[in-house]
């Protein structure tokens, strides 16, 4: 039993993974992406939906806020939340930069987001599976296969970020979460 524990404490982390959280499970709609409008994250202090920008919301809420908008298709939502975090240069920033452009068929820069993300942290698995991702929407299988081997071989063996990308190689068919 302590074997067991001890496993599932060494493999959590690669759940971290799935989308950039300790969470490999699509976002829960909230307020954020229920009520607020024009990339406006929703206030649990005032029960309102404020501008991104707003100085009491906190880089881990504009993120999650980006996550579900991404989620729900939102991108240029997303992408205004995403605009209001403090670091720029964050890989997990970059990738979700990428992500968003990627999805709203800005694919060019959406894969130089990507890139930037992993220039930032070599290590990002999600980052090397959406670009993956990417490579196979563009046909690109053999560089979406170097991606998949690059995550493999970074420790991402049956993470979600590797087994999202070795369906959509598989399928032709690429995934959110």
């Amino acid at each position: 039993m302590r074997a067991l524990v001890l496993t599932i404490a060494l493999l959590s982390p690669l759940a971290a993974f799935a989308a950039g959280t300790s969470d490999d499970s699509p976002p829960q709609p909230t307020e954020t992406s229920t009520s607020c409008k024009n990339g406006q994250v929703w206030d649990k202090t005032t029960e309102a939906c404020v501008d991104a920008q707003e100085s009491r919301i906190d880089d881990d809420t504009r993120y999650e806020a980006a996550r579900e908008l991404a989620y729900a298709g939102r991108y240029d939502d997303a992408l205004h939340v995403l605009a209001a975090m403090s670091d720029q240069t964050e890989s997990r920033v970059l990738t979700y930069f990428g992500f968003a452009h990627r999805k709203a068929g800005r694919t060019e820069l959406g894969m130089r987001y990507y890139q930037q993300a992993l220039d930032a942290d070599p290590d990002n698995l999600l980052a090397r599976s959406y670009m993956g991702q990417g490579l196979v929407e563009a046909g690109d299988v053999k560089a979406a296969r170097t991606q998949l081997a690059e995550i493999v071989a970074r420790g991402g063996a049956s993470s979600w970020p590797e087994t999202s990308l070795r369906r959509a190689i598989k399928t032709g068919r690429t995934y959110n979460y």
